[in-house]
């Protein structure tokens, strides 16, 4: 056993020493994290970022803010965003960047602890972004903390980027930051699962559909176009397609085939109307090997055709339909730059939660992709279960297991080791 070998081995234990011994810290600060609301939407999330930089400041980590201009968050559908970058230089080399998101979608209902809570039970903290993505606010922070602790000889640097756009896409998280100059690392981790390293994952297409018929009496239905059957004839259309997809499988392991779902239908005017107007929103998960364009394509002539088909069952004037794109999240699909990342991870994952750590894809679509994109290679990981179901993300009485934070903390930290010193 080489020398080299023996100190590094001395400094994994001294990460884990140190993590150890100021987890209790780290709790803390994500209880804070976990109790400074961040809905999306509405999507108010600067005062989130105001907060994580207050919170960081005794650390002795100066947060960049860059506040996304008010226009182009309005525009986007938001109400603010201010992303957060904390860069520690160490030498010349790889900057590594490690990214979580704090915007989430809205608690809903069915909680049996308080969703903005940090409350801790059974080893477990529970609230909405304990699992997605702020414990890993935490458990980069704190093993960026732990690596300076060494006081080693380090090349290259760490940066943390704390984005608020997520949700819904990412344009303006990562991708303002990126699009600006801001930033340009070498490599990323992204927030994830402990479990499992993710390299790949589904590319997403959302749009929304508008049947517009002509309202009319419910006494006189024939003087109308009701645009609820219309819609259903086209939803029909689109299921349909959906059994399609299930024949189609991806290459890539932890990912099965294409789907279609569509989650939101909205219209009608009052129980005593025919519908003039109904729109529904879909959601369309695109597997790595799908062009998304083609994918578009056909789902936009589905619809034409279905709304020219239909017939209205007492007559009545054709329907109009409009159908606009949402989001079109590209597919994340590994570069070969990832494998020092992997293959750290694996080691330290294996060692550290006595299991081994597989590389496989997800069929989530998040905001990595738009790192992968312009050539850095990444990959998703950091504290949680096996499964986003296991974790309740974006579920009532979403948790994370304290033990996964801590130990994910010390992968986090001996792999920036291996890829610094």
């Amino acid at each position: 056993m080489s020398a080299t070998h023996v100190n590094h081995e001395q400094q994994y234990q001294q990460l884990d020493a140190w993590i150890d011994a100021h987890f209790d810290e780290q709790v803390k600060f994500l209880q804070a994290l976990v109790q400074a609301p961040t809905d999306t939407p509405p999507g108010n999330n600067a005062p989130h970022a105001e907060r994580t930089a207050e919170l960081l400041a005794p650390m002795g980590f100066v947060a960049e803010k860059h506040p996304v201009p008010a226009s182009e968050v309005k525009a986007y559908g938001l109400e603010s965003v201010t992303n957060l970058i904390v860069r520690r230089k160490y030498g010349e080399g790889k900057t590594i960047a490690l990214n979580a998101h704090g915007d989430v979608v809205p608690p809903g209902e069915g909680w049996t602890h308080p969703p903005y809570g940090g409350e801790i039970h059974n080893g477990a903290m529970y609230g909405r972004a304990t699992a997605v993505s702020k414990c890993d606010f935490s458990t980069f922070t704190f093993a960026t903390r732990a690596l300076e602790s060494l006081n080693a000889k380090l090349k290259g640097g760490v940066e943390l980027h704390f984005t608020y756009d997520e949700e819904f896409g990412g344009e303006m998280g990562p991708g303002w930051l990126l699009a600006k100059g801001l930033t340009k690392p070498d490599l990323m981790i992204a927030a994830g699962f402990s479990y499992q390293v993710v390299t790949a994952h589904n590319g997403c297409l959302q749009m929304e559909v508008t049947v517009h018929g002509e309202m009319a009496h419910a006494a006189i239905p024939d003087s109308g176009t009701d645009a609820l059957q219309g819609a259903v004839h086209i939803l029909s259309a689109l299921h349909a397609l959906n059994t399609q997809y299930l024949k189609v499988t991806s290459q890539v392991e932890g990912i099965t085939h294409p789907y279609l779902n569509v989650g939101l239908i909205e219209g009608g005017t009052n129980t005593n109307v025919v519908p003039g107007k109904v729109s529904f929103k879909l959601d369309r998960r695109m597997i790595p090997e799908e062009n998304p364009a083609e994918v578009e394509a056909s789902i936009r002539q589905t619809i034409a055709d279905a709304a020219a088909s239909f017939k209205p069952p007492r007559g009545g004037n054709t329907l109009q339909v409009d159908v606009r794109r949402m989001l079109l999240a590209n597919a994340m699909k590994p570069l070969a730059g990832n494998q020092p990342l992997v293959s750290a991870i694996q080691k330290h994952g294996e060692q550290v939660f006595g299991e081994a750590i597989p590389a496989l894809g997800t069929p989530l679509y998040t905001d990595v992709r738009l790192y992968v994109e312009r050539g850095i290679p990444g990959v998703i990981y950091g504290a949680g279960p096996r499964t986003v179901r296991e974790s309740n993300a974006k579920r009532a009485d979403e948790h994370v297991e304290l033990e996964d934070l801590r130990r994910a903390t010390k992968v986090v930290a001996r792999t920036l080791l291996d890829l610094l010193a």
